[in-house]
């Protein structure tokens, strides 16, 4: 099977996106919840990332957690 060149391209800013991780932040009412070491695909050129489905769910639930503890900050890494 042929694979998709343009798949490998970032449709930002047409540099080579490969596997790396990336810092996913978010801003709750309560506080901030930062969650580092997240396995991502990221552009080598402006650094734009994806995080897949499965690593999305994962982040979710640290997050939901969080929410629950009520902290004004919670820095974390994935695992």
């Amino acid at each position: 099977m042929k694979k998709n060149k343009s798949a490998d391209l970032c449709p930002l800013c047409g540099g080579k996106k490969k596997t790396g991780v990336t810092t996913f932040t978010a801003d709750l009412t309560s506080g901030v919840v930062v969650v580092r070491k997240v396995p991502a695909t990221v552009c080598t050129q402006c650094g734009a990332d994806w995080i897949d489905d499965r690593v999305a769910k994962q982040i979710e639930n640290i997050v939901n957690d969080a929410r629950k503890k009520r902290l004004q900050v919670e820095v974390t890494s994935f695992s």
